[in-house]
């Protein structure tokens, strides 16, 4: 029985990736997982979608070797191999790093602008169960006064979010402070999960993951970001991964580099660029949409491509025309705008905070089930007494 539920979680492991169906990630399928005790269905090959460059690349190389003798061609076919050697290669030794998992516990305690400790349950006991399973795990949440810096920059940032209506409200035992009472809970159940919690003072939690991530990273682990968060995108890279809870499929799903270039054909690292012109609704960050309607996503992504960033776009359409009139003139007139974005969005990787070699160590998950579930029978209770409605499974 034991070796049957290692193996189911392997294959859960192994079968995590599926595809997004939102218009913010819509590369995956909420399809159901069926799993035979006696054999496990094959995994299915994903064949990633070529940038259109590559097309306009392959067709020119073709013509090439059109007029290629014989022996070029051979010499072509070889180099190729040894590519594809190489390539083969490189993804091994990535499929052999160790992984280390990046929590970002507040967005979890979140539904939409309201938090709430049942999301938090039960997101980490899929997490636990289906994702991390004893694999590294450090959890970091957010420094006391965290957003000043970016309030400072952008008044309206996270103004929007509020604050949570405790379920412990009416139960004597527990303090008036209710959100640091929800704090200590969460706390709770992290370390009794032998997991690490990372809290920086002045900082955000995303800046704090930004820095221990290239930190794990060049000590030779990958580095995956669990987080619903779009602002992780810009960590994008064959070594960073992010893993999205999904509530419509109720799991996590892995988001890779070959999922953002076949969705925006383009790097990651034009992404916080992006971000700049499309804003964040949930962070309170206005795109330029609210100022120009006309200005979409297809008109910024085509700006990005011709010039790369942001502040070469900017810097381009100040000494010269560089796309239609409206884009034209809202470049104008909001550059200052997008700037003031671009560094509400942009992640710090220069957080003083270090890496300790004992978080890298596998993660003890014994304790799991004893301590989410005491957690959920507690939230039970509270709701119980005081005549709210009972836990949902589905979060």
């Amino acid at each position: 029985m034991a070796s049957q539920i290692q193996a189911n979680n392997l294959y859960h492991r192994r079968h995590f990736l599926v595809t997004l169906s939102n218009a913010d990630y819509p590369f995956v399928t909420c399809t159901s997982l069926s799993i035979s005790a006696a054999k496990p269905r094959t995994k299915p090959k994903l064949k990633p979608q070529k940038l259109s460059i590559c097309s306009s690349l392959l067709s020119s190389s073709s013509s090439v070797s059109d007029k290629n003798p014989p022996d070029a061609c051979e010499e072509t076919n070889e180099a190729d191999a040894r590519t594809s050697d190489s390539q083969s290669i490189q993804k091994e030794k990535r499929m052999k790093k160790k992984r280390v998992f990046f929590l970002d516990v507040n967005a979890l305690c979140y539904q939409g602008n309201t938090r709430s400790l049942h999301s938090f349950a039960h997101w980490i006991f899929l997490f636990f169960s289906q994702v991390s399973l004893s694999d590294p795990v450090i959890a970091v949440v957010d420094g006391e006064r965290g957003n000043e810096y970016r309030k400072q920059i952008l008044p309206s940032y996270k103004a929007n979010r509020r604050i949570f209506s405790q379920h412990f409200s009416s139960l004597g035992r527990f303090p008036r402070n209710r959100i640091g009472r929800s704090h200590k809970l969460v706390l709770n159940v992290l370390h009794g999960c032998n997991v690490p919690v990372v809290k920086i003072e002045a900082h955000e939690a995303d800046d704090v993951i930004a820095t221990l991530v290239e930190q794990v990273i060049s000590r030779g682990y990958q580095a995956v970001v669990a987080s619903p968060d779009k602002d992780f995108r810009q960590l994008l890279s064959q070594d960073v991964q992010i893993v999205l809870p999904m509530p419509k499929c109720n799991r996590w799903s892995f988001y890779t580099l070959n999922h953002y270039i076949a969705q925006y054909t383009c790097d990651p690292q034009s992404d916080l660029s992006l971000r700049c012109f499309l804003g964040d609704e949930v962070d309170g960050v206005p795109g330029i949409q609210h100022f120009v309607p006309g200005f979409g996503r297809k008109t910024a992504l085509k700006l990005l491509k011709k010039h790369g960033s942001l502040e070469n776009l900017l810097s381009a359409a100040a000494v010269r025309t560089v796309g239609r009139a409206y884009a034209q003139d809202a470049l104008m007139k909001y550059a200052d705008h997008l700037r003031k974005n671009y560094q509400v969005l942009s992640l710090k990787r220069d957080v003083d905070v270090q890496i300790e070699d004992k978080w890298l160590s596998g993660r003890n998950c014994c304790n799991d089930l004893v301590v989410l579930s005491n957690f959920i029978n507690l939230l039970r209770d509270t709701e119980n007494h005081d005549g709210q409605s009972k836990y949902d499974p589905n979060g």
